[in-house]
């Protein structure tokens, strides 16, 4: 393959400096650093391979920011959560865990929209800024739990489709989303892109609508125009009890809503670091995409679960263990529980949907870990290997492996299965954004210490928005499970799930420091790597495209 050659944009004057003084400084800096530039360079960079394309338009960013991982764990799991809490502790408990996310994306898009090269993921910038063995051990944390998390939305997508007592087996409806979420990784990224397009899209419009209705059905817009209000606030109650009787078990109660209130936001915010890889002028539509997300908590987390808690009682048998089918959406409950024809097998079918769409995210998530991976040494090198558009087949094939464990619902009931896979990936999901809050202090470090102050984005809560999400997620990782220690749930199976992960990490880890015994355990600030790679990201910047005329042709920017 001939060699690549990058050019700088004659129509940036940002781009034009930034491409200067990024050369002036990367040519001063060659001789000091931590990770070898050369070798860094060489695998990023390696013109023996292809590598992925940025086929990602600002269009497909946004959409995806918006609603790319909502799936069953907002629209199904969150009954399970209502069950555990009442209305009160979910809304709580969404609340303090929607501020948890908003500092960790504020943190980690700081990060990526420095440097977003291709392969851009968690794990590649812990093994630039903090440490090989930091990279080696997020990097496979990454690949299986995010291939156990393309099994898990098959899952729930079984349990919506019990709903309907279909008379064909589970097994046939698992194999026909397997297909169809595998096929669609296999295309070029931008196809990708389109589809989370208008996947996202019909989340988003039926996320709007439900909450719409919600609030209908709180003035007694329903069919038997009986005024809901906050009655399930009152009866039965706005806080549950847990384990216990009184204020111990409200408390037991409000912990473990807060632990399974986590799962409907596990790698979302790592999703917008891995599409930076592949985005087109990732520096402009990374941190556009990070101020908007507040918005996307607000409205479709916080706003949806005391929408819940309005149509739908805590104490509902739907919704509990003894529920059947997509009856353990609390959506679907709150809408049958009024009456209104019809509507519920809609929403059933938007929620299929969606947990396509969610398998699709997490799928591209893990291949583009173990790309990530293999970019920085840390796996084979077959897994750096693309299509000429740019598709790391290798690694797409092997984290599609993972998909077979869906069928562990041919021999276990969806109810059991849902809940193993809502624990195993939980503590991940806690170690991975305790490692971001990490990185973020890391990079934050040196880019002081090497006086770095040309940044697209910068954090809003800085570092101590990354000592809170340490702090949290370190507690939230060690009581998550904390329930199967009452004699009446213990059991090895679910003591196992709750915290395998913890353990797993530290195998990558620490197996990784043994290895690398002589490595230092975090790069000296003046040593990171701040550079290999910038020159090439700011000549693919492209401006940001205006529009002069009437209304109506501003509109068609949304497309670009």
């Amino acid at each position: 393959m001939s060699e690549k050659k990058f050019e700088e944009p004659a129509v940036s004057n940002d781009a034009d400096y930034a491409v200067g003084s990024v050369r002036r400084a990367s040519a001063s800096r060659r001789k000091s650093s931590a990770v070898n530039p050369e070798i860094l360079r060489g695998e990023i960079f390696d013109e023996r391979y292809e590598t992925t394309q940025r086929g990602l338009k600002s269009r497909h960013a946004q959409m995806i920011a918006l609603g790319g991982t909502i799936g069953t764990g907002l629209f199904v799991g969150s009954g399970q959560t209502l069950a555990r809490g009442g209305p009160a502790f979910i809304l709580s408990a969404y609340c303090f865990m929607s501020f948890l996310i908003f500092c960790t994306v504020a943190g980690i898009i700081e990060v990526a929209a420095y440097l977003p090269t291709p392969g851009a993921s968690m794990n590649l910038f812990g093994y630039r800024y903090v440490s090989r063995s930091m990279g080696f051990g997020l990097g496979w944390l990454y690949f299986y739990s995010l291939g156990i998390l393309v099994p898990y939305e098959i899952t729930a997508a079984g349990l919506v489709i019990e709903y309907w007592n279909p008379p064909v087996n589970i097994a046939v409806w698992i194999t026909i989303m397997i297909i169809v979420i595998v096929g669609l990784n296999c295309f070029p990224v931008k196809f990708y892109g389109e589809t989370e397009f208008w996947f996202a899209g019909v989340k988003v419009v039926m996320i709007l609508g439900l909450l719409f209705l919600s609030f209908i059905l709180f003035w007694g817009g329903g069919p038997s125009h009986d005024r809901l209000g906050f009655r399930y606030w009152k009866n039965p109650g706005a806080a549950n009890e847990y384990l216990e009787t009184g204020n111990t078990g409200r408390f037991v109660a409000l912990l473990s809503t807060v632990v399974l209130s986590a799962f409907p936001f596990s790698f979302a915010p790592e999703l917008l670091v891995a599409t930076g890889g592949e985005m087109q002028s990732p520096r402009r539509n990374l941190p556009t995409a990070a101020r908007r997300y507040i918005y996307r908590l607000v409205i479709f987390y916080v706003c949806s679960v005391l929408a819940i808690g309005v149509i739908c009682p805590s104490n509902d048998e739907k919704i509990t263990s003894g529920g059947h089918g997509a009856g353990a959406s609390p959506f679907v409950v709150g809408i049958k529980n009024a009456g209104i024809p019809a509507l519920d097998s809609i929403i059933n079918a938007g929620i299929i949907i969606s947990a396509w769409s969610s398998g699709n995210s997490f799928l591209f998530l893990s291949s583009r870990s173990l790309y990530g991976l293999a970019l920085s040494g840390n796996a084979p090198k077959i897994f750096k290997t693309c299509s000429k558009k740019g598709v790391p087949y290798y690694a797409v094939a092997c984290s599609s492996l993972f998909c077979a464990l869906a069928y562990l619902n041919v021999g276990s009931s969806s109810a059991v299965v849902f809940n193993w896979f809502v624990n195993l990936t939980n503590t991940s999901g806690f170690i991975s954004w305790i490692c971001c809050g990490i990185i973020y202090l890391r990079f934050r470090k040196a880019r002081e210490a090497q006086n770095v102050t040309e940044l697209p984005y910068t954090s809003p809560v800085g570092k101590w928005g990354a000592y809170t999400i340490i702090v949290s997620f370190t507690f939230l990782c060690l009581i998550n499970g904390f329930d199967v220690f009452w004699s009446e749930n213990w059991n090895i199976s679910s003591f196992f799930t709750a915290y395998v992960g913890i353990p797993m990490f530290f195998l990558f880890y620490g197996g990784h420091r043994i290895w690398a015994w002589h490595d230092q355990w975090a790069y000296d600030p003046m040593e990171v790597d701040l550079y290999t790679g910038l020159e090439e990201i700011l000549a693919q910047e492209v401006p940001q495209r205006k529009m002069t005329g009437p209304w109506w042709k501003k509109i068609t920017l949304i497309w670009q």
